[in-house]
C-alpha cells in the first residue's frame, strides 16, 4: 500500500556548503572549507565524528604513508600528530595505527568547533530536492523535526553515497551479480596479556572448527589489533590487563543501504562475538583472560554505493601508477577485496588474486578531481569511500587516510567555486584548487605552478 504525503518545512539552516556525513571524509571537507572562510553546515547521523573508527570501533587506521612520502597530509597529518601527542600514556607507544577512540573524538570535536563549521548530530539526510540539474536544498530529519538545507555547493561524505542517490546520480552497487564484501562487526576487548601473544591469531581456526565453536566458518581472520599496553605495577608489567581491537567474523550478504538488512546483521554479529571469545580464550594464548568490553553500534562495512563522477578510477590506474593532471592527491593502500561469499572460492580468490596488488616503497597512484565530481548534477561532489571507481580501487580508497584525502580536496574546491561564484562543480579552476591544496598541506608532487 501506498500513501501520498505533502508537508511544508522550515529552511532551518543557510550555508555556502553543505557537507553530509561526519566521518574522516566529511570532517576534512568540512574543516578545509571552513579554513577558507566558507560558511559550512555538517549533518552527521550519529553521536560522534569519525565514522568507523569512533562508531564502528574499527581498531586502527591503514597506511598515512607509502613509506617515503606522508600521502595523507594536510587534515590528515593534523590528526596523526595529535593522537600522538594527546592518546593517553598507555596508547602512545601504538598510536597512531592503533585508534584511541575517546582520544580522537575529542580531536574531532576540536578540530571541527575551532574552525567555525556549524553542526548537528542525529542528523540524517533524507532526501534533496534538485531542479534544472542542481541540488536546491537538501532535507534532514533529527530529533523532533524534518527540516530543510540550502547551499550553494553539496559534498556527498556519506559513505553510502546517500545524497547523490537521493539527488537521482546514478551509481554503481557490488560485483556484477550486486553482492558487496562481507561486514563486521568490531569490538574493544580487556584482559589481554600482549607479550605472550603469538601470531597469526587464525592459527588455531582449523581446530575450533573441527570443535563446532563456530556456527559460521569463516577462514579470513583479520585479527586482533593491540590498542594499549599493559599497565605497569609495582612488581613489573600487569600481564593480565592488555587492551585490544578486534576485526574478526565476516557478515555476509549485508546491504548498507537497506536497514532490515543491517539489523539482522548487528544481531547476526553481536553472536558471532560470543564464538569468538571462546575462540581466543580456550585457542590462542595471550588472551586466557579477555574479555569483550563493548560491541560497535553499527557494522563495519566495506563496501556500497560507487558514485558515478566524470572520471572512474580504475584497477588499471592501481596496475600504472597514475598521474593525472587534475590530481587532487595521491594513496597507495593495496586492494583489499574481501570476499562477499563465505566458501573456498571467494577465500581462495581473496588469498591469490586481491593480496597481490601491493606496491613497494615510494609508490603511489594518483587520484583525479574529476572523480569526485557527481555527474548530471552541478553542485554535488562526493568524498569517502563513494567516490567514482571500480571495485578494485574502491578497496582501496575506501580506508581512513584516503578518506582524509579526498575529503580534504573536496572542501578546498567547494570554497574556491564560491569564491568564483562559479557553481557547476565540472567547471572548477582545477590549478587553483591545486595550489590551494599544497598551501593547506596535501601531498601533490605532480603540481606545477
Amino acid at each position: 500500500m501506498n500513501i501520498s504525503y505533502n508537508k511544508t518545512i522550515e529552511v532551518r539552516y543557510t550555508a555556502d556548503v553543505f557537507v553530509a556525513g561526519g566521518g574522516p571524509a566529511g570532517i576534512a571537507a568540512a574543516i578545509s572549507c571552513a579554513r577558507q572562510g566558507k560558511k559550512v553546515f555538517l549533518a552527521e547521523s550519529f553521536s560522534a565524528f569519525g565514522g568507523a573508527a569512533v562508531t564502528m570501533l574499527v581498531p586502527g587506521f591503514s597506511v598515512f604513508t607509502d613509506g617515503v612520502n606522508f600521502l595523507s597530509s594536510g587534515i590528515g597529518k593534523e590528526v596523526y600528530d595529535r593522537l600522538k601527542e594527546e592518546a593517553y600514556p598507555r596508547y602512545k607507544r601504538y598510536c597512531p595505527r592503533s585508534i584511541p577512540v575517546e582520544t580522537l573524538k575529542v580531536i574531532y570535536d576540536d578540530m571541527v568547533s575551532d574552525s567555525k563549521v556549524k553542526y548537528l548530530f542525529h542528523s540524517n539526510v533524507i532526501d534533496s530536492v534538485v531542479e534544472k540539474g542542481s541540488i536546491e536544498y537538501v532535507i534532514c530529519s533529527c530529533k523532533g523535526s524534518i527540516f530543510a538545507v540550502k547551499a550553494d555547493i553539496y559534498i556527498d561524505c556519506t559513505g553510502d553515497g546517500d545524497l547523490a542517490y537521493y539527488s537521482n546520480a546514478d551509481y554503481e552497487f557490488g560485483d556484477k551479480n550486486g553482492l558487496v564484501m562481507a561486514a563486521t562487526l568490531c569490538g574493544i576487548w580487556s584482559g589481554i596479556d600482549w607479550d605472550n601473544v603469538k601470531l597469526p591469531d587464525g592459527r588455531c581456526l582449523d581446530k575450533a572448527f573441527s570443535d563446532k565453536v563456530f556456527t559460521n566458518e569463516d577462514r579470513h581472520h583479520p585479527g586482533m589489533w593491540r590498542i594499549a599496553q599493559q599497565t605497569q605495577n609495582s612488581q613489573g608489567l600487569n600481564n593480565s590487563d592488555g587492551i585490544g581491537g578486534s576485526n574478526v567474523g565476516h557478515i555476509y550478504g549485508i546491504d548498507s543501504t537497506n536497514s532490515e538488512s543491517l539489523t539482522e546483521g548487528i544481531v547476526k554479529g553481536r553472536h558471532q562475538l560470543k564464538e569468538y571469545r571462546k575462540y581466543y580464550k580456550e585457542y590462542l594464548s595471550g588472551f586466557e583472560n579477555c574479555e569483550l568490553i563493548c560491541s560497535a553500534s553499527y557494522l563495519g562495512i566495506r563496501e556500497s554505493r560507487r558514485i558515478t563522477c566524470d572520471y572512474r578510477l580504475t584497477v588499471d590506474d592501481f596496475k600504472s601508477r597514475a598521474s593525472f593532471e587534475d590530481e587532487i592527491g595521491r594513496y597507495c593502500y593495496g586492494i583489499d577485496i574481501h570476499s562477499a561469499t563465505n566458501d573456498k572460492e571467494g577465500y581462495d580468490k581473496f588469498i591469490s588474486e586481491y593480496t597481490s596488488l601491493r606496491y613497494a616503497k615510494g609508490e603511489s597512484y594518483g587520484i583525479p578531481y574529476r572523480s569526485l565530481a557527481v555527474k548530471g548534477i552541478a553542485n554535488l561532489l562526493t568524498a569517502g569511500r563513494c567516490i567514482c571507481t571500480d571495485r578494485y580501487m574502491q578497496s582501496s580508497i575506501r580506508v581512513m587516510p584516503g578518506c582524509f584525502i579526498t575529503g580534504q580536496a573536496a572542501g578546498i574546491a567547494a570554497a574556491i567555486l564560491c569564491e568564483d561564484k562559479e557553481y557547476d562543480v565540472h567547471k572548477a579552476d582545477i590549478k587553483k584548487i591545486q595550489k590551494r591544496l599544497v598551501s593547506s598541506g596535501a601531498y601533490l608532487p605532480n603540481y606545477k605552478v
